[in-house]
């Protein structure tokens, strides 16, 4: 019984991200309970002392050797990390075929001023919607509530400044949606955030409240679809 085969069974065997810990627990409590039901007398088998001693770092290194293996043989599959773990995952190149299976769920692709909304909310968080308008120059309000809707984009809080208004960020489904597992893994992210931008009147000092447009939150916890290099399974 190979650490690589256990692990692949384990991926296989979840539809969600697993992360080390847990994939690392799971493999020694499995070896401990077939080590303590060995009748008394006999020996547990080889295998199973090692398994015992598992860490995180034997785990990585056998995600690596089957993702090395998959790539050798040519497989259509791969095993990727996400922002809370590891999983199997169709490759790009399979994408249009696995996209067959589903029909009815078409890819909804954001336009582009919802992506340049998304992105100075991504390298900016948490910013308020004055805050993204005063970098565009134009409303966003729309463009905020459809990032809501898709579950990119969650209201964080509240503004220590005049009216407190809304503070936004970005969701783990973003995370997923561009196949980055945190976000200093996006283009240049340490350059532009260091970036100087142009600051809402309503945010300097001694500005008046804003007045704010209700949000819808109905939507703010559900989830988008990846829709990211790799087809997840």
């Amino acid at each position: 019984m190979e650490l690589p085969a256990i692990v692949e069974s384990l991926l296989f065997a979840t539809q969600e991200p697993l992360p080390l810990t847990q994939m690392v627990t799971a493999v020694k409590d499995t070896a401990k309970d077939i080590r303590d039901a060995t009748p008394e007398g006999e020996t547990a088998p080889e295998w199973v002392e090692p398994l015992l001693t598992v860490d995180e770092l034997s785990i990585r290194e056998a995600i690596d050797q089957l993702v090395a293996h998959y790539e050798q043989d040519g497989r259509a599959f791969t095993i990727v990390e996400r922002s809370h773990g590891w999983r199997l995952c169709a490759k790009v190149d399979y994408v249009e075929w696995c996209r067959a299976l589903y029909p009815g769920k078409k890819v909804q692709r954001l336009s582009q001023p919802a992506l340049e909304t998304l992105a100075i909310i991504a390298y900016r968080q948490p910013i308020t919607k004055a805050g993204v308008e005063a970098v565009r120059g134009v409303s966003v309000d729309a463009m905020v509530q459809q990032l809501v809707d898709r579950g990119l984009v969650k209201i964080e809080g509240r503004a220590d400044l005049p009216g407190r208004p809304l503070l936004y960020g970005t969701t783990d489904a973003f995370l997923d949606h561009f196949a980055v597992r945190t976000l200093d893994e996006l283009p240049n992210a340490a350059e532009l955030r260091r970036v100087k931008l142009p600051t809402a009147d309503t945010e300097q000092p001694g500005a008046s409240a804003p007045e704010e447009t209700q949000l819808s939150l109905g939507s703010t916890e559900s989830a988008a679809p990846a829709e990211s290099g790799h087809l997840e399974s």
